[in-house]
């Protein structure tokens, strides 16, 4: 019987780069991370020092961002050859205890769906750059929605028509968000200047560009700001957008929806896919179902762009250990 790995301080490192690699809304990374070497467990909990309470008042895209780190937190250890069980929201007394990861083991198979995922999380990049157009192959998308698949959320990749109601919606928005003074005050809290020693935040240098022509909804976070801007560039001119959206909206349904995101953008990667997050209509509770269409059961989670184009920049980590 092959014996399990001891869980060493490169183990650990290992396992933490991983999470911490995950995406959130505007990099702020809310998440911490508890260590009980003896049961061989990670306790991954909410930090609400890290939340945006204007934004995101029920913390429905804060459990999203912990999903995504928890699925990671799984590649590396299958990776790493151990058997990851999650429990979610497992202590009702401990509400920020949103997910516990016991390593049991050993893995069945390091080269599993899950595993070959590992050298991918390094290498995922939001970009926020124009994609070439190139249209991302079938059995690649096929992919993408099976990724969803595996961790109970749902991904349709919609038609041209459907894409631009979808686009219309995000646009829309993205015109409320820079109208409300609120959310533009603490959206900008997270832009990080030029030597700004933090790792948490947007550093302006890898914002992106906005679309000259104004059919590609990118999130404007400076508006008129004395930032640096890129000039505005054409992007695609058919996009390629899949929503993500699960049968129920509940805490543990945002957490497996976090998880099925994190899996759809390492199966891009993967396969060299660009992605970006248009999250801006999920801020809206109107506008957030109105892109569930006419579908029955549909609770949108998120809205994302992919296609081939360049690396998104790197934004900071923290490491997310929580030492106490």
């Amino acid at each position: 019987m092959e014996k399990t790995r001891d869980l060493d301080a490169p183990s650990v490192q290992a396992l933490l780069a991983a999470a911490v690699a995950a995406p959130s809304i505007h990099n702020t990374q809310p998440w911490r991370f508890g260590l009980d070497p003896e049961t061989r467990s990670i306790q991954v909990r909410a930090d609400r020092r890290q939340a945006l309470p204007t934004t995101d008042p029920d913390r429905r895209s804060q459990h999203l961002s912990v999903g995504a780190a928890v699925l990671n937190l799984r590649v590396a250890a299958v990776h790493l050859g151990w058997d990851p069980i999650v429990r979610l929201l497992s202590d009702a007394g401990d509400p920020d205890l949103l997910a516990a990861v016991h390593l049991a083991g050993p893995a069945e198979d390091r080269s599993s769906p899950l595993g070959g995922l590992y050298e991918a999380v390094e290498r995922r990049h939001t970009s926020r750059m124009p994609f070439t157009g190139r249209p991302v192959p079938d059995p690649i998308v096929a992919q993408m929605i099976t990724a969803a698949r595996a961790e109970g959320a749902h991904l349709d990749v919609p038609d041209i028509i459907g894409t631009r109601r979808l686009l219309h919606l995000t646009q829309a928005a993205e015109a409320r968000n820079a109208s409300h003074p609120g959310r533009t005050a603490e959206a900008r809290t997270w832009l990080t200047a030029p030597g700004r020693d933090t790792p948490y935040g947007i550093p302006v240098t890898v914002l992106g560009a906005l679309d000259a022509s104004g059919r590609m909804p990118m999130r404007d976070l400076t508006g008129r700001l004395p930032a640096p801007h890129l000039p505005a560039l054409r992007f695609e001119r058919h996009a390629q957008v899949a929503l993500l959206w699960t049968e129920w909206d509940r805490r543990e349904d945002w957490l497996r929806a976090g998880q099925a995101l994190e899996r759809v953008l390492l199966a891009a990667t993967v396969h060299g896919v660009r992605t970006s997050m248009l999250h801006q209509a999920m801020e809206w509770t109107d506008l957030r179902a109105a892109m569930g269409g006419s579908r029955p059961r549909c609770c949108p989670q998120l809205l994302i762009r992919f296609g081939y184009g360049p690396e998104g920049g790197r934004t900071p980590r923290a490491s997310g250990y929580a030492a106490d």
